[in-house]
């Protein structure tokens, strides 16, 4: 019997796109003086070159200069652009010296913002679906019955992460909501949650840091699929190194 991670692999190759390039850095531009850098990712595929490059704006690296920083909600639209085969234009922002250019499209400071047909749109949940609506195929919208499933990792992580309290009962919240998520995957194993993997990619590195805390082994599902989502071609492209997602979460472990 083919085992949890080969089946999801297979399935994943199946319903995505595997093969695509990692954007390349191509140039620095100063908008207002501003430096950022300006990346281009470019699918392997005849219908996205004769695509024009889409913007969009992402947090860069506080450790490392001209790379990716370590927002899971800008690597969730990375992601979605990649496994379309959608060529971007990828602008790095330093969120802690925000240029004005980037407060006019972005009033609230807050990335990933995206230009989609002429207008800048936030919020990586309307950005995707935007993506869905505007390009469906390949289709990568969530089914409504699966919606929910993981929804409450993330929060419960950082909670979890923030807590100086071995008692408090946030480690259980975690692992109650881990091992529910480990029981629906077992049987659902056809297709990645492009929102929930890079929360997960999180999980992992900051909890193991500040923690010294893994997923346990009584949860093989979630595991399995940990290891796999994170060696897709895509992933492994748009993911934040591990020391900017330490850093990341510095300020909330520490204050």
């Amino acid at each position: 019997m083919m085992s949890t991670a080969s089946a999801l692999s297979c399935s994943l190759k199946h319903h995505l796109a595997f093969g695509l390039r990692f954007p390349q850095n191509h140039a620095l531009c100063r908008p207002n003086g501003a430096r950022i850098t300006t990346s281009r990712s470019l699918a392997v595929t005849m219908a996205a070159t004769s695509t024009t490059p889409l913007e969009v704006c992402v947090k860069a690296s506080v450790t490392t200069p001209n790379k990716l920083g370590d927002c899971p909600f800008c690597q969730r639209v990375l992601l979605t652009f990649e496994e379309k085969h959608l060529p971007y234009d990828m602008k790095l922002v330093d969120l802690a010296n925000k240029p004005e250019w980037f407060l006019q499209i972005s009033p609230e400071g807050k990335v990933p913002v995206a230009k989609l047909d002429e207008k800048w749109v936030p919020d990586s949940d309307v950005i995707t679906q935007s993506l869905e609506e505007k390009y469906p195929d390949p289709p990568l919208v969530t089914p409504p019955e699966k919606a929910s499933v993981g929804s409450k990792i993330f929060s419960t992580f950082i909670g979890f992460l923030k807590s100086k309290d071995p008692t408090d009962g946030t480690e259980q919240a975690l692992l109650n909501e881990l091992s529910s998520f480990n029981d629906y995957i077992k049987e659902n194993i056809s297709a990645a949650d492009l929102s929930l993997g890079p929360k997960l990619y999180h999980l992992e590195i900051a909890l193991g840091h500040y923690k010294k805390w893994s997923v346990p082994d009584t949860l093989p599902y979630v595991k399995s699929y940990m290891e796999t989502i994170f060696s897709m071609d895509s992933f492994v492209k748009t993911r934040a190194s591990p020391d900017d997602v330490i850093a990341g979460w510095r300020p909330k472990v520490m204050g």
